[in-house]
């Protein structure tokens, strides 16, 4: 109605800009601005971290950003993984999971896949130079798991339900003793590869005191 005076909130309305700002800082990231990113699950964990803002960052873009490129540096230690079927590999890795292939030689069924930080080799059984041990038995990587840390757990959660992919482990929250005064905090759950080999998403909470 014409003169109608709409009242509101005058504390409230001052944090009017930090909705403003959240926009924009969604809006600058051409992953989600522009559908950039190539797969559904890194499209989506963008959304899923811009209202989750991880390891305390100011600003979920900086903290995306930050993670996406903590691979810069070569790191010390990659596992390669001897599977049956590379592409099937690549699909559970990348398709499910979210990492992206580096490089690969598919002639030696060979492909270096890599999420963040976290980065894995895997190799065909029977195609290229094969380095065995002993004979090998399914599930493969008895007696191991692989810790991958992410900013959140969620979209990979979203995308293994959406293609009924069994998980070994439901979604749970744990904190574990890391001194004598503090526990951190994860979000984690289990599934295993095509070949078994046991994997572990994780999903940090921060730290806080033991209270005794």
């Amino acid at each position: 109605m014409k003169g109608l005076r709409l009242g509101y909130d005058h504390d409230d309305y001052k944090g009017r800009n930090v909705v403003e700002r959240g926009f924009n800082d969604t809006k600058q990231w051409r992953g989600l601005a522009t559908r950039y990113d190539k797969l559904a699950l890194t499209y989506r964990g963008g959304a899923a971290s811009s209202v989750r803002s991880p390891s305390g960052c100011v600003g979920w873009t900086v903290c995306h950003d930050e993670w996406m490129n903590s691979s810069g540096a070569d790191p010390a230690l990659v596992p390669e993984l001897l599977v049956r079927d590379t592409l099937k590999s690549i699909q559970f890795w990348c398709g499910l999971c979210g990492f992206e292939i580096d490089y690969q030689r598919p002639e030696e069924g060979f492909a270096y896949v890599s999420l963040g930080s976290a980065h894995i080799m895997l190799e065909q059984r029977g195609v290229g130079r094969n380095w065995i041990t002993a004979p090998l038995e399914p599930p493969l990587g008895r007696g191991i798991n692989f810790q991958i840390s992410v900013p959140t757990v969620d979209p990979i959660l979203t995308s293994l339900r959406d293609a009924n992919y069994p998980l070994f482990m439901p979604p749970e929250t744990k904190w574990y003793r890391i001194g004598d005064l503090d526990e951190a905090g994860v979000t984690q759950f289990l599934v295993t590869d095509p070949d078994g080999y046991l994997v572990r998403f994780q999903a940090s909470l921060g730290h806080r005191p033991i209270v005794h």
